[in-house]
């Protein structure tokens, strides 16, 4: 069993405990112990064999209780506490309860009170005014909660990608082993790196189909399988993820991963490009009338039609076509350029790592700087900060300094953006801190007017660094709020503020169209992996993902700078207020 399944297991176990009112420290619990677990760098597996099971309770978040869980997940492959929780709740009340603005208490309020326990019914008693007969719902939350069951619908069936990402690396390795197999990707959304994926595509280049499609069936994490031939099959795994198999010759194998990568759009784009020349580009190849011409390689179809060989982040038919053939396509942003992590929390708040720990982590990723950003006083829930805390705080990071070279530490925060737009940290707090992200946590359902004006004001502090997570959104769990990001992306651009491309799998945010406005509107954006626990240091490629979507090159993501080139950047903006407010 995979970490992510233990993790998703764990997740599913702290939905049935919310749901049925239990104790909100038991299910808080579990959903540390699911984070760990998601963002450990080793299968669990293979740490419990190494060194038994007891080296699970020196992760973070995981004591004797949970440690035996994840022991009996590993040895049976199932969770008994799960099956006792879910006779108790029907499971289409877990899936009701993730509609925005509902949650566990009305959920199970409105199944007491008008027996509604699909999103389904939810959607009808929002329409037909039922909810209204339920005290607490009037029309605005009745409005929002039909929104959500419509949305919610239209992505059905959809994963997160980094969840899909987890399920899929063991089933690649597997897969590689298969006799004959010559090559193997991933191909679709997930390659696409879009934010959720539906089904799984991969593709497999291999004389004889037959060896790996026995290797595929071979796998033991299959729950169904649909279909088995000898170059396609479609199974379902535990998680309820599909995986659809294809087995092509080496001389397609270029032409059917371009073809199986998509988008549909992009495809028909470059079809039509190839049809005027005179060819048909399928995934079984490039053919002048009826002779295969080319498909061996990927680039070979981009080659076809005159054009480079175009990302498979930039497929979606979105300006790629043309901005190719006119050889300015962007030097996508790679991982391996981001220089620094600037929003990471530590046990001092609501991290699972101690200061140290984070710091040391980013040094050994070989990061020039990190700036330490835990919650401020606004959000209680996270033990926020008040300003003796980050006094207190900003010594330990001095006393740090002192011990870790070769890195620069900057003390920030991550700031709540009140109602009213100002932040929860008076000035003179504000102006002891080295880097400052500000972000909105409650009051997420203002009209976009409102809230706009909200962030805008917020924006004009000198002090503010950075804005954090700028819509606000959960993928799968919460819609982002209503906010004009052109007008954010333009007065970002103008008050020197970045904008955060936060890296937190169910996060993403801002989402790629964004990224791109942000980018087209002159603003500078950092990637930063909101970072809660060591292992969440990884996700930083998550975020570089939804850049490259955005057309995101270096220059545009402040955090590939160099040391001394950032620290001059983030520098600026307070200097020009300081000069600004002396004159």
């Amino acid at each position: 069993m995979e970490n992510v399944d233990i993790a998703r297991i764990f997740e599913e176990v702290a939905d049935l405990l919310e749901i049925q009112d239990e104790s909100p420290f038991r299910v808080r619990a579990y959903r540390t112990a699911a984070r760990t677990l998601a963002a450990l760098g080793e299968p669990v597996a293979g740490l419990v064999e190494r060194e038994g099971a007891g080296a699970l309770t020196a992760l973070p978040g995981i004591g004797k209780d949970l440690a035996g869980k994840i022991v009996e997940l590993l040895e049976t492959g199932e969770l008994p506490l799960l099956k006792q929780l879910a006779a108790k709740t029907p499971e289409s009340l877990v899936e009701m309860m993730r509609i925005p603005s509902l949650g566990p208490k009305r959920a199970r309020l409105l199944y007491e009170r008008l027996g509604v326990e699909t999103v389904d019914e939810l959607e009808q008693a929002a329409r037909s005014g039922r909810l209204l007969e339920v005290r607490g719902f009037g029309e605005k939350l009745a409005a929002t909660i039909l929104d959500g069951c419509v949305k919610r619908r239209a992505t059905a069936g959809r994963v997160r990608l980094a969840d899909a990402e987890a399920q899929v690396a063991p089933l690649l390795e597997h897969l590689r082993a298969a006799r004959g197999a010559l090559a193997v990707e991933v191909a679709g959304s997930l390659r696409r790196r879009k934010e959720t994926v539906g089904d799984v595509d991969i593709l497999v280049s291999a004389s004889q189909g037959e060896p790996v499609a026995s290797r595929l069936m071979a796998y033991p994490d299959i729950k169904q399988v649909l279909a088995h031939g000898a170059t396609k099959c479609s199974v379902v795994l535990r998680s309820g993820l599909q995986i659809d198999l294809r087995v092509v010759p080496p001389e397609s194998y270029g032409a059917a991963l371009h073809y199986f990568t998509g988008s549909k759009a992009h495809n028909i784009a470059v079809r039509t490009l190839g049809v005027n020349r005179g060819l048909k580009i399928n995934e079984y190849g490039i053919f002048r009338d009826d002779r295969r011409i080319a498909g061996r390689a990927e680039a070979d179809v981009f080659r076809a039609v005159g054009l480079p060989w175009i990302p498979p982040e930039l497929r979606e038919d979105a300006g790629e076509i043309e901005a190719a053939r006119e050889r300015r396509l962007p030097e996508l942003v790679e991982v391996g350029a981001i220089r620094g992590d600037l929003h990471v929390h530590t046990t001092t708040t609501d991290g699972r790592d101690e200061l140290e720990a984070m710091v040391r982590a980013c040094k050994a990723r070989g990061y020039d700087y990190v700036a330490i950003t835990d919650h401020t006083q606004a959000v209680r829930v996270a033990r926020g900060l008040d300003a003796r805390g980050l006094r207190e705080q900003a010594r330990a990071v001095d006393r740090l300094r002192r011990t870790i070279g070769g890195i620069a530490i900057l003390h920030g925060a991550e700031v709540d953006i009140l109602e009213d737009g100002s932040l929860d940290l008076d000035d003179a707090a504000l102006a002891a801190l080295d880097y400052v992200v500000a972000s909105v946590h409650s009051k997420l359902t203002m009209p976009e007017p409102a809230m706009t004006r909200r962030v805008l004001r917020a924006l004009e502090s000198p002090f503010v660094t950075a804005l954090g997570h700028p819509t606000g959104r959960l993928l799968g769990k919460r819609e982002p709020y209503a906010l004009d990001v052109a007008r954010i992306a333009r007065a970002a651009r103008e008050l020197g503020v970045l904008l955060e491309i936060n890296a937190q799998p169910e996060r993403l945010d801002l989402c790629d169209v964004h990224v791109r406005l942000a980018r087209e509107a002159g603003a500078k954006l950092v990637v930063a992996t909101d970072a809660h626990a060591v292992g969440e240091l990884d996700f930083m490629r998550h975020g570089i993902d939804q850049a490259r979507r955005g057309w995101c090159a270096g220059a545009d993501i402040a955090n590939t700078a160099p040391r001394a080139e950032f620290l001059e950047l983030i520098g600026r903006r307070r200097r020009d207020a300081s000069l600004s407010s002396a004159g």
